[in-house]
């Protein structure tokens, strides 16, 4: 039995294959040959945890999977022999479990994606906390048991920017991408509680910036979940200008996920397959067009129309590529010959202009 066999499932397979190698003895080319991979690739992942031993987190799991190896071995080799009563020999219920770590990683992660929010882990400290900067003090958000936060950096979902007595620490991509994996499965969960058919895909989550947002209808407003990240308009919304406010006002957004409500409506977009609605009406086989009874609604075009003639060429390309087409702001600035970083102004007076004419509608 392997020392990696007592070792929860959280544990990466690089922290797996270094216990085995530099704390069991075991040749590398044993343990390529179990995983079925080179002795390179363990090599590596090997070398590339020695490194982070200068982490005083990542060294201190590290001593302490050792320390676990070495009181399994010792149960192996003699069974009947009472296992070590030493303090610094862990046994295996006192690493944190994955359900425990599952349970922590949603309410901690959430704290560290918070604006200018970080982890702090003191020498010798049983627990860490989450601290925020928000003036002269920093607040504290949430404590963490230290062993939640070893499990959180030998997973990459930290990584150490100041190290010292007192460790800081941020949330990576990585742990990001987890916590939207998290937050999908949660949401599965949920659905397929109340019968849904069909569950978004985590890894598919994890590239959105889910939020929710009101929507009106005829019964109503209600609120619906939607990808912020779906439209550019929500990543130059999070932006903030040189006096710490936001690039994009939430009236500017407004005006551009109205315009792109009218031209989704209107049907206005580029088709991408077959268009089998000509062969259920009675009209001709040719394009799409204001007497087509196959188009979108004709009110819906008309104020599509309507919005981009008060906006005028140039601002007009602008907010139809972004908005309407949904392309990136650097997509939009090449095919426009713009110079880098000079079309998300131009989007902005756009916006004003559009927002004053939905105004003057009112």
């Amino acid at each position: 039995m392997t020392a990696s066999s007592h070792l929860p499932e959280w544990v990466p397979p690089a922290v797996h294959a270094y216990v085995e190698h530099a704390c069991q003895g075991r040749p590398l080319r044993d343990v390529a040959a179990e995983r079925g991979c080179a002795a390179s690739t363990i090599l590596r992942q090997v070398r590339r945890i020695e490194i982070r031993r200068d982490d005083p987190l990542v060294d201190d799991i590290m001593d302490r999977l050792a320390d676990l190896r070495r009181s399994c071995s010792e149960q192996t080799k003699d069974p009947t022999k009472d296992a070590p009563t030493m303090s610094a020999m862990p046994d295996p219920a006192t690493l944190i479990d994955d359900v425990t770590l599952q349970r922590e990683a949603k309410r901690v992660l959430r704290r560290l994606t918070e604006a200018d929010a970080f982890l702090v882990v003191g020498q010798g400290m049983p627990q860490a906390v989450v601290l925020r900067e928000t003036g002269d003090v920093p607040t504290r958000t949430a404590t963490v048991p230290r062993g939640v936060a070893q499990a959180f950096v030998l997973k990459d979902w930290i990584a150490c920017f100041k190290a010292g007595r007192v460790t800081r620490y941020r949330i990576t991509e990585t742990g990001r991408a987890a916590l939207k994996r998290m937050l999908s499965d949660g949401l599965a969960a949920r659905q397929a509680a109340r019968g849904m058919a069909e569950a978004p895909s985590p890894f598919l989550t994890q590239h959105m910036e889910m939020g929710e947002r009101v929507i009106s209808d005829g019964d109503g407003t209600q609120p619906v979940r939607v990808n912020l990240a779906e439209s550019p308009l929500g990543s130059l919304a999070r932006k903030r200008d040189r006096d710490g406010k936001p690039f994009l006002g939430l009236d500017l957004v407004i005006a551009g996920e109205r315009l792109r409500a009218d031209f989704e409506r209107a049907q206005m977009g580029p088709r991408v397959g077959q268009n089998w609605e000509r062969f259920l009406t009675a009209c001709g086989r040719g394009q799409l067009g204001a007497g087509d009874p196959a188009s979108g609604p004709e009110d819906a075009r008309a104020r599509v129309s309507e919005a981009l003639r008060a906006l005028g060429p140039g601002l007009a390309d602008v907010v139809l590529r972004v908005c309407c087409f949904l392309e990136g702001m650097e997509a939009a600035e090449k095919r426009m010959g713009w110079a880098a970083r000079s079309g998300k102004i131009v989007l902005r007076i756009a916006l004003q202009r559009l927002k004053s004419h939905y105004d003057g509608l009112r």
